[in-house]
């Protein structure tokens, strides 16, 4: 099915349409009978897409571990929940093929997994002294290229409205992805990362969820600080994995892969179990706050 193109002129149309299919759900969707039956359960990047790397594990291998462990726990303890993995290997899925498993699928609720990193900057410094030719000493620069590696903590996305004058390194980083498809073009018709009103109609397409995603995201990120974690909370992102779901929708940073003590933390045992249980028990708390 060929996507809608984002166009202009019909911006305002837009959100007035998802405005009030926004109102709708909000008010109909869990005043009927309501079940979760079925979460997917999104490991962020894999395959090609997979250069975000910390001293000695990449961000794709991170998140694959803890989704198929989070989704283990759910099918260990859920019994009446269905568990379906957006990738379960290495493989390179598209953005707009892992929200449409959760939307073929009927899901209840899209959780994606990801690990945070730093952006690399450049520092100029003085490397030594020489003399001109006039005999005077002059300082020589180099340029340093690093990633600040004390930054920490864990935060939690849904798709929002954005901000028209911002363009901020999350969702470049998690946008990127799209540039690695093969017929990104046609797939995100429309769709430029650099135009801000590309991004917030892409984020309005099925944002008809916004309420119970941001709940979620907010019992998810209650529970990191229950345990200790840095808070670095809940924010409304234009990130296209969610933007289109049809269904309650997050994407979890779990920690950043560039901070050596939450690299060695998202690879430990100790780790793995405590950052899962964190999800799941938030899961728990919303599918009980939910059904009737």
């Amino acid at each position: 099915m060929k996507n809608i193109p984002l166009v202009r002129p019909n911006a305002i149309l837009m959100l007035f349409i998802c405005a009030v299919i926004t109102l709708i759900t909000d008010n109909q969707l869990f005043a009927q009978e309501y079940k979760i039956k079925t979460i997917v359960i999104d490991a962020g990047h894999g395959g090609k897409d997979g250069s975000t790397r910390g001293l000695y594990s990449t961000e794709k291998d991170v998140a694959l571990k803890t989704a198929l462990r989070l989704g283990k726990l759910i099918q260990d303890n859920m019994k009446d929940v269905k568990v379906i993995f957006t990738r379960s290997d290495d493989t390179f899925i598209p953005l707009y093929e892992r929200i449409k498993i959760a939307n073929n699928a009927k899901a209840d609720i899209f959780i994606s997994i990801h690990c945070n990193d730093m952006p690399v900057k450049a520092t100029r410094y003085i490397s030594g002294y020489t003399k001109n030719k006039k005999g005077k000493k002059v300082p020589v620069y180099k340029t340093r290229y690093a990633k600040s590696t004390s930054t920490r903590g864990v935060e939690t996305f849904v798709s929002g409205f954005g901000r028209v004058d911002e363009q901020d390194e999350a969702i470049k980083r998690e946008n990127a992805s799209i540039f690695l498809e093969d017929n990104y073009k046609e797939n995100y018709d429309g769709f430029n990362p650099d135009d801000p009103e590309s991004a917030i109609i892409l984020s309005l397409m099925k944002n008809t969820f916004r309420t119970q995603s941001l709940k979620l995201a907010k019992m998810i990120q209650d529970e990191y600080v229950s345990v200790g974690r840095v808070n670095r909370g809940v924010q409304e992102k234009s990130l296209a994995v969610l933007a289109r779901a049809g269904m309650p929708a997050i994407l979890t940073e779990i920690g950043f892969i560039s901070n050596p003590d939450e690299e060695n933390y998202m690879n430990s045992e100790e780790g793995q179990a405590e950052i899962t249980n964190c999800i799941y028990k938030a899961i728990l708390a919303y599918k009980q706050s939910v059904e009737i």
